[in-house]
């Protein structure tokens, strides 16, 4: 949906019950460290199957975990963007359970004493700003990774993941539909860029979500019993899945069944979630410190340190650039929502105007983007050349619609528009003196409708223009036409 589509309350009719929908998200994002959490094995992704781990990951008897501090302050980092509480104890556990890729047998995570306390989010809805509550975040290990489809009788395991550190962000169950989870996960991954914590690539697994949902009818003030969609790795697939699960548990309801608490999978072909097990309680789990590993503390003097090098984030971001480019709410928005459309935009208007820059960047650049689904950082047209055809604009140089032709050229190699222009002779007509021999030549040539336009038929004004644009090849400085135009034809 566009952020500014009107958007009314997401509820489920049925018959004379409307039902809304609960949902909180645990999304698991992949701390960006050039090692693991507690090995010094390798994060790059993309390598040879076990290519990356250690006596460690593969949770060999005698090994033992050492804590990456720099994983450490990458989620207080993150925690502080997130305004959130930084908790100077915390404590990792053991969290006991079976996967055919978790070596041990339990994973290194934290419960009841996590790094990051209670936080917030704020999202730009297009009905307001909305505030979504974050419960915690901690730290924890990765698993492997199971392999199903290159043996057709065996699961193959490649352990490369296996020990990588993640964020887990648990949010307050304050979103009710899935374009709030969209504008959720956007909004969570930007700060994640802004801060360089995560690089929020869902297509590598960077970022994944467990999403929790629940209905209850309208007016109800207690929750349902929810249901978690375990491992959704892409924004589309939570959408898809939220409204088929919802629809699931409202037909439980309506025929007198019950909900089953339960973990279920999401099914992307058939567009539907299935049972996976039955949800466990954190007693199932097993809970204990891990005793490898003694409390984490940090000191006030650390966490400033961190905090003094958290950079300008959206929300500050969009502040300055309303109050200091001028630009709507709605300009600004999109245009700090990732950090590379930002640092691009900032780029083209060190030297450009500033309303040119954001009408062409959100308009034609963006089509561009879409249409070769481009991110702006493989822009086919770098910040100094879009920066020098808007000056090409703004000094008369060239029109707006030459601009577009020149810009179509532009996008084969990012080629400097001047010399585009050069080369093929797209240089706007300027000369006053030329234009308005050009222009005494059309209202020679249109005598009759000269006469109705001074009868009174204004409308005819856009024919002359247009005629005079056409005997200028399309190279007649508009603004200039219409100078004159109006001067011959109402003198």
């Amino acid at each position: 949906m566009d952020l500014m589509t009107e958007m009314k309350d997401f509820l489920i009719e049925r018959e004379n019950t409307s039902y809304e929908v609960i949902i909180g998200l645990e999304v698991h994002a992949q701390v960006t460290s050039n090692s693991k959490l507690f090995s010094s094995s390798s994060t790059k992704f993309g390598a040879e199957p076990n290519t990356q781990v250690s006596l460690v990951d593969a949770a060999f008897p005698g090994m033992l975990p050492v804590i990456n501090e720099y994983c450490i302050k990458q989620a207080i980092k993150t925690g502080i963007g997130l305004n959130a509480k930084i908790n100077k104890k915390s404590v990792f556990d053991r969290k006991n359970y079976f996967y055919a890729d978790l070596p041990q047998g339990y994973q290194i995570s934290q419960y009841k004493y996590p790094i990051v306390g209670e936080g917030k989010v704020i999202l730009d809805m297009p009905n307001g700003q909305k505030e979504v509550g974050i419960e915690r975040l901690h730290l924890e290990q990765d698993a492997g990774k199971s392999i199903h489809d290159i043996d057709p009788n065996n699961t193959l395991v490649d352990l490369n993941r296996s020990g990588v550190a993640l964020m887990e962000i648990v949010s307050k169950p304050d979103l009710r539909s899935p374009d709030e989870v969209n504008v959720y996960i956007k909004k969570l991954r930007s700060i994640m860029r802004y801060l360089g914590t995560c690089d929020g690539n869902m297509q590598e697994g960077s970022l994944r979500a467990d999403v929790n949902v629940s209905v209850r009818k309208v007016g109800a003030t207690e929750f349902g019993t929810r249901c978690e969609i375990k491992n959704v790795n892409s924004i589309k697939f939570m959408q898809m899945a939220i409204i088929h699960e919802a629809n699931r548990q409202i037909d439980l309801i309506e025929n007198g069944k019950s909900i089953d608490q339960e973990t279920r999978l999401f099914d992307t072909k058939k567009n539907e979630t299935r049972s996976m097990r039955s949800k466990e309680d954190a007693h199932d789990y097993r809970y204990f410190p891990d005793p490898d590993l003694l409390p984490l503390e940090v000191s006030d003097k650390f966490i400033d340190n961190i905090r003094s090098e958290i950079p300008e984030l959206p929300d500050e971001k969009k502040k300055r650039f309303i109050e200091k480019f001028k630009l709507t709410p709605y300009e600004a928005t999109i245009l700090v929502s990732d950090i590379e459309t930002s640092k691009y935009f900032e780029e083209v208007i060190k030297e450009a105007d500033v309303k040119l820059s954001t009408n062409w960047i959100t308009g034609e650049l963006f089509a561009v983007l879409n249409d070769k689904n481009l991110d702006i950082s493989q822009s086919p047209i770098s910040a100094k050349n879009l920066s020098k055809l808007i000056n090409l604009i703004k000094d008369g140089t060239i029109s707006g619609k030459i601009a577009k032709t020149v810009f179509e050229e532009m996008i084969d190699g990012d080629k400097d528009p001047q010399k585009i222009i050069d080369t093929k002779g797209l240089k706007q007509q300027s000369d006053p003196k030329a234009i308005e021999e050009l222009i005494n030549k059309v209202i020679k040539n249109n005598a009759e409708k000269v006469t109705e336009y001074k009868s009174g038929k204004d409308k005819l004004f856009g024919f002359f223009v247009g005629q005079a644009m056409k005997e200028s090849k399309g190279k007649g400085n508009p603004q200039l036409i219409n100078k004159i135009l109006k001067e011959k034809l109402n003198g």
